[in-house]
């Protein structure tokens, strides 16, 4: 078959894993990338091998040839520039946080539908072949019936100017604490309980370091954290009547460990390595490929629905904690 002609928005850090990811794929041609800055896009372009380099984001999409843009820009920005790559009838994959708000969600969620143009979120962690098995693991009964999950993510990125400015969205919850729900969402679901969450506040009025607590009724909870003052260890746990699971790096799996109980003697069941990968992106690109050559506008690994539940459930612990942005 031929070959997904994908183009990069945005030419920053994170644009620069998935291009040296994408050049080792077989199913994808990485075809363009664009910047403000078009000297900046043509150097991008250079390094990795891209035919196309645009100093504006309106060139990209109106490259008739382009057929999936994967958005790489801050999350302020998300919902701008995918609402314009669907308006040019372009495949989305936009990166995470999806968008700042729910309601902007909703929007890019609508767009796709009326344009019927691809649209997912590239949450990595919800395409990766450890999120199924985990899940799967939890099911099959190995640890009993699961009652409590723990996961924390934290980096020293105070420092950061972005990280701080509610104008880009900012704080600890949209660029670390998703990964913590996302998560506890894929071993628990998407039916919420209650939630009750606390934080600390930069002067600039975002979150620093929080707190969440998630009932999901039937006897689990979560308790989750994110932090962008301390490195955190990104170690998750889900304990079960009869034993638990770690799982290293809730950032991108790298093993579980199983343990069982006798009595109260936990014994080491079962460990399990994370197939060998090329960065962990590939498995998002791959699934839009897949989505797009199937003519689906959407990701079955991360539903248009689930996205817009997580940007609702953000929205309200950031509501609680008194964070706002100035565009809400």
């Amino acid at each position: 078959m031929e070959k997904i002609k994908m183009a990069i928005l945005g030419a920053g850090n994170i644009a620069s894993i998935m291009a040296s990811t994408i050049v080792q794929m077989e199913d994808i041609e990485p075809y363009a990338v664009a910047a403000r800055d078009k000297t900046r896009a043509e150097q991008f372009a250079k390094t990795y091998g891209f035919a196309k380099a645009y100093g504006s984001y309106e060139e990209l999409v109106n490259d008739p040839d382009v057929q999936l843009v994967y958005i790489a820009t801050p999350h302020s920005h998300h919902a701008q520039h995918a609402a314009l790559c669907l308006q040019h009838n372009k495949p989305v994959l936009c990166e995470k946080a999806f968008t700042a708000t729910a309601q902007q969600a909703k929007s890019l969620v609508a767009l796709s539908k009326q344009h019927n143009v691809f649209l997912t979120e590239a949450i990595w962690t919800r395409y990766m072949p450890m999120a199924k098995t985990l899940k799967d693991l939890v099911d099959s009964g190995i640890i009993g019936t699961p009652n409590l999950l723990t996961a924390g993510l934290g980096y020293p990125v105070q420092h950061n100017q972005r990280m701080r400015q509610p104008e880009l969205a900012g704080g600890a919850l949209l660029d670390l604490g998703v990964y913590p729900i996302t998560f506890s969402s894929i071993i628990f679901g998407n039916q919420v309980k209650s939630i009750s969450s606390s934080a600390v506040l930069f002067e600039t009025g975002v979150d620093a370091v929080n707190s969440i607590a998630i009932d999901y009724g039937n006897g689990r909870l979560a308790s989750l954290t994110s932090n962008m003052c301390t490195l955190l260890d990104r170690t998750g746990k889900i304990y079960g009547d009869g034993g638990w699971i770690e799982v290293d790096n809730i950032n991108n799996f790298e093993e579980a460990r199983v343990y069982t109980l006798d009595g109260r003697t936990p014994t080491l069941a079962k460990t399990i390595r994370r197939p060998q990968q090329i960065s962990g992106y590939e498995y998002e690109v791959q699934a839009c490929v897949n989505a797009l050559r199937e003519g689906r506008i959407e990701c079955e690994e991360m539903p248009h629905a689930e996205s817009v539940r997580m940007m609702e459930l953000m929205d309200s612990l950031r509501h609680s904690w008194g964070v706002r942005y100035p565009f809400e």
